[in-house]
């Protein structure tokens, strides 16, 4: 007989590890699960009635852009709402940090700030405002190219020169050792649209060196998705680490196709043996800053948000254009710097995505928005009711533990993802029958339904109430637990 701070009785139990589910007691004591099994000799101060629920690992988001709601909005309504217990933010070479800027940078750099927040000359600055006032979740950090490059560069346009690339490589490894765990890039962007692939290898080896991973927003999800594809294993190859491909939804007009054609390159890949993962997201539209090069290849473009017009926030693009006199791409003009939602993807294609066992899931949300995606708040809980339990295209096991363990063990998250003695104790209570997602476009800012409980490190931070107010969320990573 032992006494706990924390029981969990009585729920289906799904471990994380891709094992089939058990009924089993969950008891924690401080931030770490104690023990697994028939604990009914045992007692605790705090006692939670799980029967009839799942009993799983916290969600782990590998794909968010939440540098800045972890600093400014640190209760991570969105995100714990949903379930998630740790977020991986600066993903596409956008991070807040290292970075001093006296004006607004270009797209999409802004996705994490506005102005006045550009003031983290060094990686350990960002990691320092996170751990003085923790956030609600746990983060994992990248550092972000795109911000490597403005901070060193007096224009992005062009390629590094070898003092610049020397200049980054620097900061890459003060990231790491600050507790970053690897680069990520956003090659389609304009702040690296012109840099080589040796710069990037050169950045990742040094990320490589002190155990990070290499996540990229590809060159090209369209045509030349392929080529792009290549590239991506290509540095991984060369700097000696982990590829995250991020948010991989191939598609192309007049190739319906493409989606199947890249899971089929990443199949081939892995059975190469090339140590590659990629991410995607539940819904048919992407989210991203408003470009005009984007706007072109949408069938249809719902604004986000512009900062000289934000009477247009949560309208059409079309009926925008059309009040203007203008065509879609001059009405993007003038609204930039602004975000979007880009619809024309296959809800076919998503299936695919979905239902692949080897594909991690991550929101790709862009918070602190006035009218974000629905993806911010809604990604986890609308894989396990659409896509599970509606569709029947993958086993709830199956999907959790590409939510939890096959995350952690890609990101090198210790000790996460799993409900296991000795572990963090970052765990989700939910009612299989009733989890899903409430958000719409025009409505994304809905939480789930079905989420009885979150706890991050042993603390509850969400239940059927709402947020509890804790905040005992930590920057995690390969030396952190």
């Amino acid at each position: 007989m032992a006494e706990h701070g924390v029981i969990i009785r009585a729920g289906e139990v799904i471990d994380g590890a891709n094992r089939m589910r058990f009924r089993a007691d969950v008891a924690i004591d401080g931030d770490r699960i104690a023990a697994v099994g028939d604990l009914s000799d045992d007692t605790a101060e705090t006692e939670i009635d799980a029967a009839g629920r799942i009993v799983c690992p916290g969600f782990i988001d590998v794909h968010t852009h939440d540098d800045r709601m972890l600093r400014d909005a640190g209760d991570m309504t969105p995100k714990v709402s949903q379930g998630v217990t740790t977020v991986v933010a600066g993903n596409c070479g956008v991070s807040l940090a290292p970075l001093v800027a006296a004006e607004r940078p270009m797209e999409p750099l802004d996705m994490v700030g506005l102005e006045g927040d550009y003031r983290y000359p060094t990686f350990a600055g960002f990691v320092d405002d996170l751990t003085r006032r923790a956030p609600a979740s746990n983060a994992a950090l990248l550092v972000g190219h795109g911000t490597l490059r403005l901070a060193v560069m007096d224009d992005t346009q062009r390629e590094a020169t070898p003092d610049e690339t020397a200049a980054m490589e620097e900061k890459v490894a003060e990231a790491m050792a600050s507790g970053a765990v690897g680069l990520s890039t956003g090659l389609e962007y304009p702040p690296a649209r012109r840099c080589g692939t040796g710069e990037v290898v050169a950045l990742a080896a040094v990320a490589a060196r002190a155990g990070g991973v290499y996540a990229t927003h590809m060159r090209s999800y369209g045509a030349d998705a392929r080529a792009a594809f290549e590239e991506a294993v290509r540095v991984g190859r060369d700097a000696r680490l982990p590829v995250v491909i991020s948010h991989f939804h191939c598609h192309a007009d007049g190739n319906p196709g493409l989606c199947a054609e890249a899971l089929g390159w990443y199949d081939e890949s892995r059975g190469e043996g090339v140590e590659v993962a990629v991410d995607a997201y539940p819904y048919e539209a992407s989210s991203t800053s408003i470009l005009p090069r984007f706007v072109e290849k949408s069938a249809k473009v719902l604004v986000a948000w512009s900062k000289p017009h934000p009477e247009t926030n949560g309208r059409y693009l079309h009926d925008i254009a059309a009040d203007w006199g203008v065509d879609a791409v001059d009405a993007a003009e003038r609204l930039a710097p602004g975000g979007a939602i880009y619809f024309g993807r296959d809800e076919e294609n998503v299936k695919r995505l979905m239902a692949h066992p080897a594909v991690l899931i991550g929101s790709d949300g862009i918070p602190l928005n006035p009218h974000p995606h629905p993806r911010l708040w809604g990604t986890f809980p609308r894989v396990l009711g659409r896509y599970v339990r509606d569709l029947g295209l993958m086993a709830l096991e199956d999907a959790i533990h590409r939510m939890t363990a096959a995350s952690a063990d890609r990101f090198g998250l210790r000790d996460r993802g799993r409900v296991e003695t000795g572990r963090h104790a970052d765990i989700v209570v939910f009612d299989p029958a009733a989890i899903a997602d409430r958000g719409a476009y025009m409505e994304p800012e809905r939480p789930a339904a079905g989420i009885d409980r979150v706890l991050v490190n042993g603390v509850e931070v969400w239940n059927a109430r709402g947020h509890t107010g804790a905040a005992p969320g930590r920057v995690v990573g390969r030396r952190t637990g």
